[in-house]
């Protein structure tokens, strides 16, 4: 246990994971201190299980909105086409392609990823584009966590975080388009 002089601060090393500020004799688990990792191999984990936890999201939505795609008519399938199926593709593989060679760059295990389900069929094309608008914004929120918690820079490297970055502005305006899908759903 580590101790500032004079502090009620103490920080301890967690079940393997990292080192946890502890205010007052509780370890805390807020969002900007949760883990700070110790080791370099234990952070480019961490942030292989973020960007894979991201990536399912992206899967998830992909699934729901090919799904979407076959149940509606063609010119709504189009526009679903272009404004949420087509960037979320491109996100999804961005970000595999980014776990893949941070995996490849620093000789880290590597996994499979599973195809997602979009859920029953009968749930009908407007609640798989709410799925994949949820999904999508889960992503994106999950990436975001990940670059404010500094371990792309810490244990990443610029070709990651060009990888993070771009994956972010791939979807970045998907819940503004999708709402816009889903108003002209039927017309």
């Amino acid at each position: 246990m580590f101790a500032a002089a004079g502090s009620s601060e103490a920080a301890t090393a967690g079940p393997g994971v990292g080192v946890h500020l502890r205010l007052s004799g509780r370890p805390t688990w807020g969002a900007n201190l949760a883990v700070v990792a110790y080791t370099t191999a234990e952070a480019r984990g961490q942030v292989l299980l973020a960007l894979g936890e991201a990536a399912d999201q992206l899967a998830l939505a992909l699934a729901c909105l090919a799904e979407a795609f076959e149940q509606l008519d063609d010119n709504s399938a189009e526009e679903l086409e272009a404004g949420l199926f087509g960037p979320v593709q491109a996100a999804y593989g961005r970000a595999m392609r980014t776990y893949s060679e941070f995996v490849d760059r620093h000789g880290l295990a590597d996994r499979v990823f599973e195809p997602r389900s979009a859920g029953v069929r009968s749930q009908g094309a407007k609640v798989f584009i709410e799925r994949a608008i949820e999904a999508t914004g889960q992503a994106d929120h999950g990436i975001a966590v990940l670059q404010d918690s500094m371990l792309p820079v810490e244990a990443g490297d610029a070709a990651l975080r060009a990888g993070l970055s771009e994956v972010r502005e791939l979807i970045g305006g998907l819940p503004m388009q999708g709402r816009k899908v889903l108003r002209t759903l039927g017309r």
